[in-house]
């Protein structure tokens, strides 16, 4: 991915360890030369790793056992005394953090309180309903007036969760984003063309953002 052209690797060590092992994200540590985004729940042993770790950026999401992959934004509104202590202590070791929430204004606002560097708004719901163009509009004006919110907040933005080909293009609407964290359908496509080639289509797909 990185020769390819990707700008970084998120990888996500979950408290169940569901997706990827301890030894995953040590060996990751050693090979990214680009920037190592990890993310995770905001839990003490995971925060722990974190520090040690100290990856570039560090992206607080909800954990729930009976998700596939994570599902929702994170309520930061009613954990944000322990959002902001995690904040602290990644900071305070050179690690920027950016908090998953849904384009929600009480959560945006709550997140430019905890010290946080980012957000990474939550485009599932865009994604779900693309195929309806007024469900559609809907989340992208949501999308629009959260990146404005944040930005003026202090903020940097980034976006993620249910993007692919396809959708993309929609997210040019969506002003001051700074990252976009796209991982399953890059994957998926490599199966039929090579990473990539998958990863210089999006990237190409993304280089018309301005």
């Amino acid at each position: 991915c990185e020769a390819a052209g990707a700008h970084g690797i998120t990888a996500h060590l979950r408290e169940d360890r569901r997706h990827i092992q301890d030894r995953d994200i040590w060996k990751l540590r050693e090979l990214i030369q680009t920037r190592f985004n990890l993310e995770m729940a905001n839990a003490p042993e995971i925060v722990a790793i974190a520090l040690k770790l100290k990856p570039e950026i560090v992206c607080l999401v909800p954990e729930h056992r009976q998700e596939v992959t994570t599902e929702g934004g994170l309520d930061v509104v009613a954990h944000e005394k322990s959002v902001s202590e995690t904040c602290k202590k990644m900071n305070a070791a050179g690690i920027d953090v950016s908090l998953f929430i849904a384009p929600d204004e009480q959560q945006i606002t709550a997140s430019a309180r905890t010290g946080s560097q980012f957000i990474e708004l939550h485009t599932g719901q865009l994604a779900e309903h693309f195929e309806d163009e007024s469900k559609r509009e809907m989340e992208l004006q949501r999308l629009i007036a959260g990146a404005k919110l944040a930005h003026a907040l202090g903020l940097k933005v980034n976006a993620g969760h249910g993007l692919n080909y396809v959708n993309l293009p929609s997210l040019f609407a969506v002003p001051h984003l700074v990252e976009l964290n796209i991982g399953h359908s890059i994957v998926s496509r490599a199966l039929f063309v090579g990473l990539e080639k998958a990863v210089t289509e999006m990237l190409e797909l993304m280089s018309r953002y301005r």
